[in-house]
């Protein structure tokens, strides 16, 4: 496969969804292109605007934390597993308004609070606390939380 046939490929792939620059050189690679076509390929997608690592942590830390309803740590957790640069990663997670981080935080809660079927109130808790904390949540935040309830 050319190169030219890769950008064209690419361009396709990265119009569909955002995607980060460790998931297109990935494919690149496994399209079989060499490092100095990888790199030509990257530059044309850069140049032509259908990869912004900046834009792809905005659209991933908006999707985790609206749909899935992921907590900062999970969300930082899975940029950095993709290579994205610190910048990008504090760019992103100013998609998170505060208000509605600390909303979702008690939606969890009270869910779990609900579902866990626990005499002991200290091992109920407990039980929230990692759940919580799984879900991406501060720890400091989690059992604040679970503190006033």
């Amino acid at each position: 496969m050319t190169a030219s046939i890769a950008t064209e490929k690419l361009k396709k792939y990265c119009a569909y969804q955002e995607r980060s620059h460790k998931e297109v050189v990935d494919k690149l690679y496994k399209l079989g292109l060499y490092k100095n076509e990888v790199d030509q390929v990257l530059i044309a997608l850069i140049q032509d605007d259908f990869l912004n690592e900046e834009r792809f942590a905005q659209a991933f830390v908006s999707g985790k934390f609206r749909i899935k309803r992921w907590g900062r740590v999970k969300i930082k957790s899975h940029l950095k597993q993709k290579h994205i640069s610190d910048y990008c990663i504090k760019k992103g997670m100013q998609e998170i308004d505060e208000t509605e981080y600390f909303e979702t935080l008690h939606y969890w809660l009270e869910r779990k609070e609900r579902e866990v079927e626990e005499e002991n109130e200290f091992k109920k808790k407990g039980k929230i606390a990692a759940f919580l904390i799984q879900k991406g949540f501060e720890s400091n935040l989690v059992w604040e939380a679970l503190r006033k309830e």
